[in-house]
């Protein structure tokens, strides 16, 4: 399979699974998504998770239907989603908060490691 053709796999594959969490936030895994919002945020964490779904939603439909220009300026907007959410996947870990099926230290803490990838994920997905 040409590189060409993995990259717009991988840059849809991403697109659809912010689409999905995104729905997730609004709607069936509202409660879930709560327990990674930490304390210090300023707003309740229902709101949080609303508009953090609404973020992803939109930031799938963008890579997914963003011209090729500017891929990789979306590119970059979903890596640094990845980066400002890494707090509450944190959280979760520090915290003890059973969420998403992450129901001991070990399954948090391998969570972690999950970030750098989904950053690399949208950056490799839609960069030169």
């Amino acid at each position: 399979m040409k590189s060409d053709t993995i990259k717009t796999i991988a840059k849809y594959g991403l697109g659809a699974m912010l689409i999905t969490a995104g729905i997730g936030h609004l709607t069936f895994a509202r409660k879930e998504f709560q327990a990674q919002v930490p304390e210090w945020v300023p707003l309740e964490k229902d709101d949080t998770v609303i508009y953090s779904g609404i973020v992803e939603v939109a930031l799938g439909a963008a890579i997914i239907a963003t011209p090729k220009k500017y891929e990789s300026f979306v590119g970059k907007i979903a890596a640094g989603l990845f980066t400002a959410v890494f707090p509450g996947n944190y959280t979760q870990y520090k915290e003890r908060r059973d969420a998403f099926g992450l129901n001991t230290d070990n399954k948090r803490f391998a969570r972690l490691f999950m970030q750098p990838l989904l950053i690399f994920w949208a950056l490799k997905s839609t960069g030169k």
